[in-house]
């Protein structure tokens, strides 16, 4: 299969990546964002309006960019994630893996037997038929299983999840993780410092890629989480991209014509 996937020997490598979210279903959006220099872009699922076939497309606009296609799907559910694959994403993003159990359900919904138990199919990411085992050898070595660790439960397991075969890295939710604390939105509150800091070590110690989403586009907090040693990194979502942008520029317009034609 004609298929590169620098991203797949840069988790092994544990080199820094950075990425970013897509939740917005139209193609252009996905083309700016790919053709800006991302190494991997998210296709969102979970919290957004995409469907399938919007994905698809979107997966498509991706990859042809030179950018790295990811999906994050709705759920552990092993359908889902075998039709966002046969679409065509190099990889998923898994929510709420909190147990070993969970981490092994998402590998093997991507993986083939003997690795795992997906149904095979004949879509664009096998060449519609026509490259079933240049895609087969592949996704044997290639594709790419990220799990997210949005829940305290999960931090507590994260040793175990971390040791299934075939997951390349995991993402922090800190949302989730903040709410799971009891203490939603709030990173410096003690409680979430210190999980972070725990999920951090584990990292360290296992020698796994630890990743993180920075939800807001700033660059400092970026930068400040790569000094902490996280390597796969999620720079903000396409919407705030531009609702700040808008934002910003209109606030500066307004502060500096402000008087002159009162």
């Amino acid at each position: 299969m004609n298929k590169t996937n620098s991203l797949k020997s840069k988790l092994r490598n544990r080199q820094l990546t950075i990425g970013s979210w897509i939740t917005l279903g139209h193609s252009s959006i996905a083309e700016i964002m790919a053709k800006a220099g991302f190494d991997w872009l998210t296709v969102d699922m979970e919290h957004s309006a995409i469907t399938l076939a919007e994905a698809q497309q979107l997966v498509q606009v991706i990859e042809l960019s030179g950018c790295v296609p990811l999906v994050r799907v709705g759920a552990n559910d092993a359908n889902l994630i075998k039709r966002v694959m046969d679409a065509g994403a190099h990889g998923v993003i898994v929510p709420m893996i909190n147990t070993k159990e969970d981490a092994e359900q998402a590998v093997g919904a991507v993986k083939y037997p003997p690795q795992g138990f997906r149904g095979v199919g004949l879509a664009r990411a096998q060449s519609y038929g026509t490259n079933f085992d240049g895609y087969r050898k592949w996704n044997e070595t290639e594709s790419i299983v990220i799990v997210q660790i949005e829940h305290i439960k999960a931090v507590e397991n994260l040793e175990a999840i971390l040791s299934v075969e075939g997951v390349d890295a995991f993402i922090v939710g800190p949302y989730d993780i903040s709410t799971s604390l009891g203490v939603p939105g709030q990173f410096d509150h003690p409680q979430m410092i210190s999980v972070l800091s725990k999920v951090l070590d584990t990292a360290r110690q296992l020698k796994a890629v630890a990743g993180y989403h920075v939800v807001p586009p700033d660059t400092t907090q970026v930068l400040e989480k790569i000094k902490d040693g996280y390597r796969f990194l999620a720079y903000s979502i396409d919407f705030l991209f531009l609702g700040n942008s808008c934002r910003g520029g209109l606030k500066t317009i307004r502060e500096t014509l402000a008087g002159e034609y009162e």
